[in-house]
């Protein structure tokens, strides 16, 4: 079943979620700072954040092992991310709510994998910056939920060979200069899958990092050739960013959409996946 509440939510209704919890799910608020370069993480958690939050790593808890096979950042079994998150304090009636201090780049991976399984969350819009209350310094541990197992739904997740058939809109949400192929600092072989489409996701926000309006992001969409009615397949460099497409096509409208999860660090790990270059699709 989808989840109810809106992949993005703004301060004010994550203020009435936590105001009376008495006959209504609790709320879990989950920090997601995280950085390839090593940069942020539970450090940058323990500087502060806000009250009651968890940390949770993305590079250790919410990806499997990397491999050529299953590119940088695979989706972990579905088994092990319960498991992380009944470490969280998340029962089956648990409203989750995830943040970082960017972008949402981070904490839309959290975001987008808890409602494909089913389970009700959303990003705080604006992340950590838009918090107007004090932060804590505390490790949370809380006592273990007791969230169900569940599998990871086909109608989410996109194989490599359907990325491939051309029968499936498909879109890049990586920098424009990957995908045109001009640079490629981490991955095999620079470039894009030939007929994807470049939504960046750095542009479904605004300067302050705030989410655009719905109706912008779905004009968004339909000027790289999207429409609602499509299924859209999203990849990014390693399935992280692209669920940043995900959680906006979402609040555009569109509900046909899945994840690659393995994405381009798969996709140009096989030297028999053709390449595209340049900025048409």
């Amino acid at each position: 079943m989808a989840p109810a509440i809106s992949p993005i939510i703004d301060l004010p209704e994550l203020r009435a979620l936590l105001a009376d919890r008495a006959d209504a799910a609790p709320v879990r608020l989950l920090d997601v700072r995280w950085a390839l370069d090593g940069s942020k993480g539970r450090d940058t958690y323990l500087a502060g954040h806000i009250p009651g939050a968890v940390y949770i790593d993305l590079g250790i808890q919410l990806a499997g092992p990397a491999s050529a096979a299953e590119g940088r950042h695979p989706l972990p079994a579905a088994e092990d991310l319960t498991a992380v998150l009944r470490g969280a304090g998340v029962d089956d009636g648990t409203i989750v709510i995830g943040y970082d201090d960017s972008d949402g780049s981070q904490a839309s991976r959290l975001v987008w994998m808890l409602r494909a399984l089913g389970i009700e969350a959303a990003l705080l819009n604006g992340g950590l910056a838009a918090w107007d209350g004090e932060l804590s310094t505390a490790d949370v541990t809380p006592p273990p939920g007791d969230l169900s197992d569940r599998p990871w739904p086909a109608a989410a997740i996109a194989s490599i060979d359907e990325v491939a058939s051309g029968e499936v809109a498909v879109v890049d949400a990586r920098a424009p200069e990957r995908y045109r192929g001009e640079v490629e600092p981490i991955d095999p072989r620079a470039g894009h899958i030939p007929g994807a489409v470049n939504v960046p996701f750095p542009g479904n926000v605004d300067a302050d990092g705030r989410f655009l309006a719905a109706d912008q992001l779905a004009q968004r969409f339909a000027e790289a050739g999207l429409d609602p009615e499509d299924e859209v397949i999203v990849y990014c460099g390693s399935g992280v960013t692209a669920t940043h497409d995900l959680l906006a096509l979402e609040r555009a409208g569109y509900r046909r959409t899945r994840l690659f999860p393995g994405s381009w660090s798969r996709w140009s790990a096989d030297p028999a996946r053709p390449v595209a270059t340049g900025p048409q699709p």
